[in-house]
Order: structure tokens, then sequence, then C-alpha cells
């Protein structure tokens, strides 16, 4: 029997969700082609999506050593060809290690982080996705403005106590940023525990006014 390897984290939450999440990444990633996945975590989904998804190349990224760890750990077990080494990505600065990505996902990142974090992951897709690339991202949001779920309002609460700079985001307000970087909001599906699916298509720049 293998052995358990420490390095590897678990999320119950990941574990929930990664069969959700491949099922609308299955209609919106394209057939073949290299796919970053932003703030992977523990790596469960990461592993769940290159197993499910094989003429996909994934590149799993994170800011923190510990959680690169346990991407490596999930990976060393699988032995995955499609499943590439963590590198480390902070969205905040103005170049990543990686120049092109024919798609990038990110889940459950933009409210347990600064909103320059969402800014940041917005920049850095308009930058390296070409033109009809897909941006990917999973968690709750408000709509219109307002919580779509008591629980969701009670979870906002909860993240800023915790840091004031957090919080559940206004998709509004995220979709008029990517807007600014060429991406267009093209699709929306309800997801489990009140979460959403935000589906974006790097298309002509349009400019904007503040």
């Amino acid at each position: 029997m293998k052995q358990h390897n420490p390095d590897q984290q678990v999320s119950p939450s990941s574990e929930r969700n990664k069969d959700p999440i491949l099922e609308v990444l299955r209609t919106v990633l394209p057939p073949i082609g290299t796919v970053l996945e932003i703030a992977s975590g523990t790596g469960q989904h990461v592993v769940h999506f290159a197993s499910h998804l094989p003429s996909l190349t994934f590149q799993p990224s994170d800011i923190d050593a510990t959680y690169q760890a346990s991407v490596r750990a999930y990976l060393e077990d699988t032995e995955l060809e499609n499943l590439m080494m963590p590198i480390t990505l902070d969205v905040t600065t103005p170049q990543w290690p990686l120049d092109q990505a024919d798609a990038i996902i990110c889940s459950n990142m933009i409210h347990i982080a600064p909103w320059e974090a969402c800014l940041g992951l917005l920049a850095g897709a308009g930058r390296i996705l070409p033109e009809g690339g897909i941006l990917y991202m999973y968690g709750p949001y408000k709509i219109g403005g307002k919580h779509s779920a008591p629980s969701n309002e009670d979870f906002d609460a909860s993240l800023r106590s915790r840091d004031p700079s957090w919080g559940i985001r206004n998709l509004d307000d995220v979709a008029l940023e990517a807007r600014r970087h060429g991406l267009h909001l093209i699709k929306t599906v309800k997801m489990p525990a009140n979460n959403l699916s935000v589906v974006y298509r790097k298309t002509a720049m349009v400019s904007i006014e503040d």
C-alpha cells in the first residue's frame, strides 16, 4: 500500500465542487492547449481536471510554497503527463512567469484576497490570453450589489472580520474591470452552495470610460 504523503493537503469543499466545476469546464475550455490554474491551493482541482481532460496541458500555480508542495505531492501520486509542476505566481505582479496560455481557471480566490488581487488576475489574463481565450472563475458573488443567499451574507461578514480587504465581490464590478482588459462576460452558471461559474472570453479591446 502506498504511504500517504504528508504534503498532500485536503480541502473538503474542493472535493465537493470538483465535479460540478469539471462539467462546466468541459463546455468552455478549448479542445487542446495550455490551461493555467491560478491559486491552485491543495491541488485537488487541477489533478482532477487534468485526469479527465487529457488533451489539455495544465499548469498549476500558487503564491504559497506550502500549497505548491501539496500540488507536487498529488502530481507525483498520479504521474499525469499533462500536468506540469507548480510555479510561483503572484497575480499582482506586472509580469507573470508564463507568457501565454489558451485558458485560465481560478477558483475561490478573489473573495479571500484584496481587491488588488482580482485586478491583477484580470490584467494578467488580458496580457497572456490569445484572442478567443477563456478565463473561468468560480466562487460566491453579489448580484446587483446584493447577496444571493443569507449564507453568503454571513460568509462575507466572516471574511471581512478576518481581513477588511477581503469579501465577496459584486459581479458587475468584476465584469466591468474585466472589460477594461478585453475580457467579456459570456456565461454564468449557478453552482452548488450558492456559487457561480463565471466565464469570460478575450476579444478586441474596447475603450471603457471611468
